[in-house]
């Protein structure tokens, strides 16, 4: 290197530890010929866009942004900025739901609110169908005498399963509307998101060709107590640091309810308790997901 030598007397002064063959880039050290650096199905990060220009590709064959319909359901709901009537609330998963899919890389139909009857619910799913790739609801998948998603999506099309044995998020539901597959995520919050992340985000990168859906898990240390009963895998909101020896601990927020949107702003991932452990104790070992690789 230019640094490490001198000029003197009209030579060039090599250092004396230099190396035979130091300071040389071979051709194929980075990729060697024939090799194979993106296969199909990746999902393109920085990097890979860097090698692909290095091999001297100026394009890539890539899947088209695949195109996802929003609907929130729900009379109570009004939008942020308007007046706030008596046993009303804000919508708040529509917006969480196009930023997370905008996040994935999908074009977004916004919809809007549907209010709570069957007809314009159906009329919706249609129009939503005709035009888009995936159908996702927000709502009115569960029990109530005004859950009518369900419903609409059965005189349309058929349901793969409704209902998992998760917390939160127990009435997700899967299936399609006139030939276009559909996901219909529960009314809170917490759950809406939630189920988002570990059914909807999965299919989604499915149909834009990914080949890899994984979510990957990392192991942490519990710093909290939690009643568990077995048969339904829960999933914390938690965050995670690491301990004077370096041992990363999990610290679960205070409150289980699926309705507290807050605990997702204040956790960094989820804790995942299995359905066949009980109670949770202060130093066991348990799966974190953590919401940066979603």
């Amino acid at each position: 290197m230019q640094e490490d030598c001198s000029f003197q007397d009209g030579m060039i002064v090599l250092p004396r530890t230099l190396e035979l063959g130091a300071n040389r880039r071979f051709a194929g050290e980075d990729v060697a010929e024939n090799a194979n650096v993106l296969t199909r199905g990746t999902r393109l990060r920085p990097q890979d866009i860097g090698i692909a220009a290095a091999m001297g590709r100026p394009t890539l064959l890539v899947h088209r942004r695949i195109k996802v319909a929003v609907i929130a359901t729900g009379d109570e709901l009004r939008p942020p900025g308007e007046p706030l009537p008596p046993g009303c609330i804000y919508d708040s998963n529509r917006h969480t739901l196009v930023a997370a899919l905008r996040a994935l890389g999908a074009e977004v139909t916004d919809y809007g609110v549907v209010p709570d009857r069957l007809s314009l619910i159906r009329d919706a799913l249609v129009a939503a169908a005709c035009a888009n790739d995936l159908v996702i609801t927000s709502g009115g998948v569960s029990v109530g005498e005004e859950d009518h998603v369900r419903p609409a999506v059965q005189k349309i099309g058929s349901l793969d399963f409704w209902k998992l044995a998760i917390k939160p998020g127990r009435p997700v539901a899967m299936g399609e509307v006139a030939g276009v597959p559909y996901i219909g995520l529960p009314g809170n919050p917490v759950s809406a998101m939630v189920t988002f992340w570990l059914i909807g985000r999965p299919l989604i990168l499915r149909l834009m060709g990914a080949a890899d859906l994984s979510s990957p898990r990392f192991q942490v240390v519990s710093a909290f107590n939690h009643h568990h009963t077995p048969g339904r895998r829960e999933f914390l909101r938690a965050r995670v640091s690491a301990d004077p020896a370096g041992t990363m601990r999990a610290e679960a927020y205070p409150s289980t309810s699926s309705g507290v949107l807050s605990s997702l702003t204040w956790s960094d991932g989820l804790v995942e308790v299995h359905e066949d452990i009980g109670d949770v104790k202060v130093g066991d070992v348990l799966p974190y997901l953590p919401y940066g690789v979603l």
